[in-house]
């Protein structure tokens, strides 16, 4: 079990595994600005990507495992492929770390469910990297869910944009270091690229239809596919209230991003409308509730899901908070993601959830 230190003002010592693109792009530059967070050392394999990120943020960087979790650290971020999630992640519970695991939290059921079992036992804390969670317009539409009653019917969709997405990306994202000859290694895991596809983009769907929307007793999927891009439809039986849950999950679309979700209860409607994560700005909300004739739409300011991520991190290893999402929530969403793959794979067949 860790030991850290939970003084006032105390902050997480915070190592990260993997300095590829998302944590270039996303977690090094939340980790720098993340109250309660000291960024302190980075791992990776490539030592040309390790040794110029490491030098870029001021701290340790190293390409062995072992000599970076012997370092002075109270949590490890992982922010590898999906397939090293397991074996990283369990070295870093087995040096008493607590650990914040990229999504999905594995790339099976039975991976994910020994993370959060370890976790669990070694009393660490497990939280799953669904940053979307984090966003303040979800945390609003969750909170004010019960306004509207039992649910009756919701839409869920996400559709990633195509073309638009390199030039969109080049503007917003900082200058990435990358080693080309590591390329090869590190994207074997997207050569079966409808597995990857469903595991990158329904950890995201599946966890906000979870948090928003509850539980689904079944569901039934199709895919269809033209050329690289491939789309998922389903539908779902809510497990409380019996209503039905319809998702897309399409990468990739023609247009602009589309994300979001309607939801229709016995006494009102919510609206949710998301955006490209990495404009870092919340999510829409529109809650109308049919009682008062009243719609209410909220601004925010502090936006950053990844920031935010980190921060609740930080509480939930320091002030023993709640992790969200948690180790059993990461199952939950990997469970989905199989579930989708066997429905369709035959053909739109129920299966239980």
């Amino acid at each position: 079990m860790s030991t850290v230190t939970t003084t006032p003002g105390s902050q997480l010592r915070l190592g990260v595994v993997g300095a590829g693109r998302i944590s270039q792009v996303a977690h090094l530059p939340a980790a720098t600005k993340a109250e309660r967070v000291q960024l302190t050392a980075i791992c990776d394999s490539s030592p040309v990507v390790v040794g110029k990120v490491a030098e870029r943020y001021g701290v340790r960087g190293f390409t062995d495992m072992s000599r970076f979790l012997d370092q002075d650290l109270d949590a490890v971020l992982v922010a590898t492929p999906d397939p090293s999630h397991l074996a990283l992640a369990l070295q870093a519970m087995g040096a008493g770390k607590h650990v914040l695991v990229e999504k999905p939290l594995a790339d099976t059921v039975e991976a994910a469910e020994e993370l959060s079992r370890r976790a669990a036992e070694l009393g660490l804390k497990l939280q799953v990297g669904a940053m979307k969670r984090h966003d303040p317009g979800v945390e609003y539409a969750r909170q004010v869910l019960p306004r509207i009653g039992a649910v009756l019917t919701a839409q869920v969709w996400y559709r990633v944009m195509s073309a638009l997405r390199p030039p969109t990306e080049a503007t917003l994202f900082p200058r990435t270091v990358v080693d080309e000859t590591a390329l090869g290694a590190s994207s074997d895991y997207k050569q079966d690229r409808q597995r990857y596809l469903l595991n990158t983009h329904g950890a995201h769907v599946f966890d906000g239809l979870r948090f928003l929307v509850g539980e689904l007793a079944s569901l039934r999927a199709e895919v269809a596919s033209s050329g690289k891009d491939f789309t998922w439809h389903g539908t779902g039986r809510l497990a409380t209230s019996g209503g039905l849950a319809s998702f897309e999950i399409s990468a990739s679309v023609h247009g602009l991003w589309a994300e979001g979700f309607d939801i229709y209860g016995e006494t009102g409607h919510l609206r949710v409308r998301s955006f490209f994560p990495f404009f870092r700005r919340a999510s829409e909300v529109t809650v109308f509730t049919e009682r008062d004739s009243v719609a209410q739409s909220p601004s925010f300011g502090d936006t950053d899901p990844y920031e935010r991520q980190l921060e609740a991190f930080a509480r939930s290893v320091l002030d023993d908070e709640p992790t969200v999402p948690d180790g059993p929530d990461g199952v939950a969403a990997v469970r989905f993601i199989e579930a989708v793959r066997a429905s369709a794979a035959g053909g739109g067949a129920e299966v239980a959830l």
